[in-house]
């Protein structure tokens, strides 16, 4: 099928920076809706895919599934946009849309695999799908999102990852008021998690290594901070959580965690993929009907939801702008956890000369 060429910052093997470089975008099929890129977030999995660290990375990579722009051009089945109109991207630009989980608007758990916003394969074009580290990008009207138009444009970007994967478990375990939340870890993930609990109405609780996080804390929604390396805070809290959502994202330890969830209870794995060390300990979960989950961003419907909910109490993310042309001094920040709490890029600066 036909293509043209954009602008884009991408790498071309795991140890080089990025730089630019141009690639191919399809031209709109009829249920197409092509994006003007204003405002693109910097994820933990831009990072690690441009580097290779889970595998698989097919170079070169452009990275960026946090995507907010407006609407250039429709085909002529599209019926939810039209040019002018602000619209969003996330993870994913397709998925099968025939199996169990897409019917059920779980296209996150597509049972043939969605097709994710970078580092995927364009069903349409056959080659990979590159990310929003660009001028423009095409996308399946279903793929794509409204935003709420009284809300920071660059502070809606990073909902369409780090929101909605907080979201999604907060939905799905049915957090609502007077339900008892915890939230692991204070970065772009943690911060969205405090947020949209809090604006759920539930009494929200951060466990932190840093005692210096409180006063932001609290400032973001949490009720109250646990210091996770003081036993005696610990033990103040054993037993009082119905849901944990767990955003750190390097391997650590999960059983002090579990201990403070209320029988039946549930600790949400939202930031780690891989093995647990030290392993599990089943003993406290089959004596108190306790469970530890993972959640995966979420459906095209559930996304919609919660941009609709952050419209209506006025949330977004605590962001940090950048030019494209700093992406790389960003990753190396991000690496120090040296950002409160999101990068966005400013994808007008795509246009100036590096």
């Amino acid at each position: 099928m036909s293509a043209y060429h954009v602008k884009a910052f991408g790498t071309e093997a795991p140890e080089a920076d990025l730089k630019q470089m141009d690639i191919e975008r399809r031209e709109t099929t009829p249920k197409d809706v092509e994006i003007e890129i204003l405002y693109c977030g910097v994820c933990h999995s831009d990072l690690h895919t441009a580097r290779n660290d889970w595998g698989g990375t097919i170079y070169p990579a452009v990275p960026g599934h946090e995507i907010v722009g407006r609407v250039t051009k429709v085909g002529r089945e599209v019926t939810k946009f039209k040019a002018g109109d602000l619209a969003a991207v996330g993870c994913m630009v397709d998925s099968c849309m025939t199996c169990e989980s897409c019917k059920n608007d779980l296209e996150q758990y597509c049972l043939n695999g969605f097709t994710g916003t970078y580092n995927g394969k364009d069903k349409h074009s056959g080659i990979q799908t590159f990310g929003g580290y660009s001028e423009k990008v095409v996308v399946d009207e279903h793929f794509v999102l409204k935003v709420p138009d009284n809300l920071d444009l660059p502070g809606v970007a990073p909902l369409l990852c780090a929101g909605i994967t907080t979201w999604s478990p907060l939905r799905h375990w049915k957090v609502g008021k007077g339900s008892k939340v915890a939230v692991v870890g204070l970065g772009g993930l943690g911060h969205m998690a405090l947020k949209l609990a809090h604006a759920l109405e539930a009494e929200v609780t951060l466990f932190s290594r840093t005692p210096g996080k409180a006063e932001d804390a609290k400032r973001l929604g949490a009720d109250h901070v646990i210091i996770s390396t003081e036993d005696a805070q610990m033990q103040s809290v054993k037993g009082k959580f119905d849901v944990i959502i767990d955003t750190v994202p390097y391997v650590h330890d999960v059983n002090p965690y579990v201990a403070t969830l209320h029988h039946s209870g549930t600790l949400v794995l939202v930031g780690y993929l891989g093995d647990l060390t030290p392993m599990l300990n089943s003993a406290p979960m089959v004596i108190g009907r306790k469970a530890v989950a993972g959640s995966l961003i979420g459906g095209i419907a559930e996304t919609q939801e919660m941009l609709d909910f952050c419209g209506e109490h006025h949330i977004v993310s605590d962001i940090e702008i950048i030019k494209m042309q700093d992406i790389n001094k960003a990753y190396e920040r991000m690496l120090k956890s040296d950002v409160k709490y999101r990068f966005v890029i400013d994808m007008a600066s795509l246009k100036y000369k590096s």
